[in-house]
């Protein structure tokens, strides 16, 4: 890309930006309601500062929680961050969101066309939603802890560390936890049992279900974020966690020098990559503010500034050069090819599938 190239999007940016600030002071604020650290630490400061808007942030910790405040209506918020697969594609088909002006939208050139092609799929055009971050959902460990109590040559990059029940007795005296998440569970129960992890026939999803009833008993706890802090400061050994997330604890354990050691592993069976991406509910108080937010995450400086503080990628091309090289060379952050063809993506799964998956994953977690 030409130097050209790159400031014509930047200089189109500023414009409708400052644009968008001088009308914002009826209506100088934004709603957004987003995933917990998913903003660089400057990321909405710096769009106040940019607009006069003022950005109200609102936190969930599930796809589900989000999904449920959505489905009520009058929701309140402006910008949301769903996951794609398989949580915003069948909220574009409920007809959730409203259209996105792309003329207001400079830089839409820049994404990653893989990413936008993959969402095309769920949303014909790219109407609805724009790619935000992406990443993978694998293993977080203490590397020391783990080979403490399987020995030094077990493998790490494994789904039998959680899911092999003699495995999984040996690491609980460290701890294990799982997200509170049923697509993500069954998906790598499911790929390590050697099925189609978007399986939906019933003997599948039982095999499944067998499996992390098997391993319950050495289950700490279901969370879709406390594991960031445990496996931090020691106080868990075995994670299903989001990448970004895993090494976001891998640098809070190198901070706090208390000699934790936290690393990040895709297994080898498979595991899923998800894209998180940027809707505006059709309900949305501020469409134009939440159009000003959206094009201040398309700028390539912020949005690397973000995969810089939260660790995840993020698919803007132009972006890519300016993240921290540690960062961009991470496998963990970027997959290279050959471990990319082992990833794949939740389907979308009618009311009833969701509704029987549901069912299976309070029982498990109830220990029924």
């Amino acid at each position: 890309m030409s130097s050209q190239a790159t400031k014509t999007p930047r200089l189109l940016l500023s414009l409708f930006l400052l644009a968008v600030g001088a009308t914002a002071l009826a209506e100088d604020r934004v709603h957004v309601y987003n995933w917990n650290d998913y903003f660089a630490e400057e990321t909405l400061s710096g769009f106040q500062e940019r607009t006069g808007i003022r950005p109200v942030l609102d936190l969930y910790d599930s796809n589900e929680v989000l999904e449920a405040k959505l489905l009520a209506g009058a929701s309140g918020y402006d910008v949301v961050f769903p996951t794609a697969h398989p949580f915003a594609a069948r909220q574009v088909e409920a007809g959730i969101y409203q259209p996105i002006d792309i003329a207001k939208l400079p830089g839409l050139d820049q994404l990653d066309p893989a990413i936008m092609a993959s969402l095309a799929k769920i949303d014909p055009g790219n109407a609805h939603l724009l790619p935000y971050l992406w990443g993978t959902t694998g293993i977080g460990l203490n590397p020391d802890k783990v080979r403490a109590a399987l020995g030094e040559d077990t493998p790490l990059d494994t789904w039998a560390l959680i899911f092999d029940p003699e495995k999984a007795s040996k690491l609980a005296g460290c701890g294990i936890s799982l997200l509170d998440d049923p697509t993500e569970v069954f998906a790598a129960a499911l790929v390590y049992l050697g099925k189609d992890p978007n399986s939906q026939a019933p003997e599948d999803l039982e095999a499944a279900a067998e499996l992390i009833k098997a391993v319950r008993p050495h289950i700490r706890y279901f969370h879709s974020s406390q594991y960031i802090s445990d496996l931090a400061n020691g106080a868990t050994c075995v994670a299903h966690g989001y990448s970004g997330d895993v090494l976001q604890a891998r640098e809070r354990a190198e901070e706090a020098g208390k000699g934790v050691t936290v690393a990040y592993r895709i297994p080898r069976e498979g595991a899923v990559l998800w894209t998180d991406v940027m809707a505006i509910p059709k309900d949305a108080p501020n469409p134009e503010a939440a159009h000003a937010l959206i094009a201040h995450l398309l700028d390539p400086k912020v949005i690397a500034a973000v995969s810089d503080y939260v660790y995840y990628a993020n698919p803007n091309q132009a972006a890519t050069p300016l993240i921290e090289a540690e960062l961009r060379d991470d496998p963990g952050i970027y997959p290279p090819a050959e471990v990319r063809a082992r990833l794949f993506t939740p389907d979308e799964r009618t009311e009833r599938e969701i509704r029987n998956l549901n069912r299976l994953w309070t029982r498990l977690k109830s220990n029924q």
